[in-house]
């Protein structure tokens, strides 16, 4: 897949499956890794799908996802309507505060 940052993207929709065990083992550093080239180019990435069995077992990836879910950088949504309906209402607190 190829990306150009001239496109004006503002999030990119990652599969969940599409990212490896290495991605969600915290202690590989992978994950902050890719967020960074992310940020990088001004683009969050929204990891969908079903993660619960990983974030289950993993403490410490269950509160990342957390964490991550109430900033603006990173998302993990179950599905593009998640997505879809987190877009529309970050659309509209940026234009309350506008």
């Amino acid at each position: 897949m190829s990306w150009c940052p001239d496109t004006g993207a503002q999030w990119v929709a990652v599969p969940a499956e599409r990212c490896g065990d290495a991605f969600f083992t915290l202690r590989t550093r992978i994950e902050g890794d890719v967020v960074q080239k992310f940020a990088n180019y001004r683009v969050g990435p929204a990891v969908l799908g079903d993660i619960e069995e990983r974030t289950a077992a993993r403490t410490a990836l269950r509160d990342f996802v957390r964490e991550s879910n109430r900033g603006s950088q990173l998302w993990f949504l179950a599905a593009s309507d998640a997505l879809e309906a987190r877009l529309v209402e970050s659309t509209r607190d940026t234009t309350r505060h506008a």
